[in-house]
């Protein structure tokens, strides 16, 4: 980005165009799609394959075609890709919810803010650096 002068909106513009071939757009995609894998093997879904295509992010007809610089497209992962990453997770936090709501964790954790937030109004004293 420094090198060529360019923003985060520019060089994603470039990053999301079917006809940018240069090469270190190429690694930025690159590097996208190995951060996508180590993501979703840390969730231990390797069974989704996450590779990234040129798809249209919304249809448009002919007339707006006509009228628009460029088609709306996006390097990313197919819908049903998508879907069902958006759906695991919707199930993991749902899971995670439960089991706080069974243990008593998300009561422990408003309790902790509280005492955050009375502990940072508190007035420092002197020896409260060596406590």
């Amino acid at each position: 980005m420094v090198r060529n002068n360019e923003g985060l909106t520019k060089t994603y513009n470039r990053f999301h165009d079917p006809d940018e071939r240069n090469p270190e757009i190429e690694k930025l995609r690159e590097l996208h799609a190995a951060m996508d894998r180590a993501v979703r093997d840390a969730y231990g879904w390797s069974d989704i394959h996450t590779t990234c295509e040129f798809l249209l992010d919304y249809e448009i007809n002919e007339e707006e075609a006509s009228s628009r610089r460029k088609k709306p497209w996006r390097y990313r992962w197919a819908d049903k890709v998508r879907d069902e990453v958006l759906a695991r997770l919707l199930e993991l936090n749902a899971e995670r919810a439960r089991e706080e709501a069974r243990t008593g964790a998300a009561a422990a954790k408003k309790g902790g803010r509280k005492k955050t937030k009375k502990r940072a109004a508190k007035k420092p004293q002197a020896g409260d650096l060596f406590d």
